[in-house]
């Protein structure tokens, strides 16, 4: 349900962890479409999707002389495959297996003379097999589905008011399939130490090439793991001394050790008139304490909020 004083949906984990992990894992063979086919940008911001008006979609990706792209419609339920000689086909988004929904969607692109082949394991799951052969991921729940993505649009709006304020490298607001949140990127224009962390299925110079660069980053996440519940998210690479126990806002924001991150639960942005503003509050104060700890030239990076930076 939407909560009626704030316009935020519910989403408990607990209620729709089945078609979360289907949805992921579907999210994942349509990036991987775009991986295969846009050009390779710093990050790998070539990969991510995009929130859209009825749901998520790939942006237009280039095959041969012709451009297309691929839309979910998270309000009428279906995949939406579009070329620019103007042919469509579509796919029911209903209950089918990850297996059944890849063949389908690359018979469609078949059907439109876009063949792509793409590597089908998984990335950033831990225990994943390849698309191909996964029959035990079929869940979908439309209305949780249609949750999830007004969460989005709402997040993006209050992401894009936050991008707004930085005259410094930002990421574009986007979708990215792999970890499954939505995210944006601060920059403070120094190269980063080469980053050690790992990830399921991931080579290290994947790993390595995301994060060349020092970043404050932020981000929503349906939850899993070590946060079983939705939460917006903050961190550091490389985290300054003393960042994890930095004074942040709003009250209910903590760090999570395990993720090395800190996190305001969405319920308590989702139950407050303000959620926006407390939602702002804790980009801003996350932000603040990375680039001030970390020693970012903010006097340069950095403007006022000014009329017309999406406040109304």
């Amino acid at each position: 349900m939407t909560d009626s004083a704030t316009g935020w949906p519910s989403l408990p984990l607990g209620e729709w962890q089945d078609t979360c992990a289907t949805l992921h894992l579907w999210t994942q063979i349509v990036g991987k479409i775009r991986l295969a086919q846009a050009p390779l940008v710093n990050h790998w911001w070539q990969v991510p999707l995009y929130v859209t008006a009825r749901g998520l979609t790939t942006s237009p990706m280039p095959h041969g002389r012709r451009s297309f792209q691929i839309d979910f419609d998270f309000i009428d339920h279906r995949l939406v495959i579009a070329d620019s000689e103007g042919r469509t086909e579509t796919l029911a988004l209903a209950p089918r297996s990850v297996a059944d929904f890849h063949r389908e969607l690359m018979a469609r692109l078949a059907a439109l003379g876009l063949g792509v082949r793409i590597w089908t394991m998984p990335v950033e799951i831990v225990g994943a097999v390849p698309f191909e052969q996964d029959h035990a991921h079929a869940a979908y729940d439309p209305d949780y589905a249609n949750r999830f993505w007004r969460i989005l649009v709402r997040s993006e709006r209050v992401f894009n008011r936050f991008r707004a304020r930085f005259l410094g490298k930002a990421s574009p607001v986007h979708f990215f399939w792999g970890s499954f949140d939505l995210a944006l990127t601060r920059f403070s224009g120094r190269a980063a130490p080469p980053f050690a962390g790992t990830a399921p299925n991931l080579g290290d110079w994947v790993m390595r090439e995301a994060y060349s660069h020092e970043v404050s980053s932020c981000g929503f996440w349906p939850g899993g793991g070590a946060l079983a519940a939705p939460a917006f998210y903050s961190y550091a690479y490389p985290p300054p001394p003393g960042f994890a126990s930095a004074p942040v806002r709003p009250d209910g924001a903590f760090w999570q050790e395990t993720l090395g991150e800190f996190i305001v639960p969405y319920d308590l942005v989702r139950q407050d008139a303000a959620g926006e503003e407390r939602l702002l509050a804790f980009l801003e104060s996350t932000y603040a304490a990375a680039a001030d700890l970390g020693h970012w030239d903010r006097a340069a990076l950095e403007r006022a909020p000014v009329a017309g930076d999406g406040t109304r």
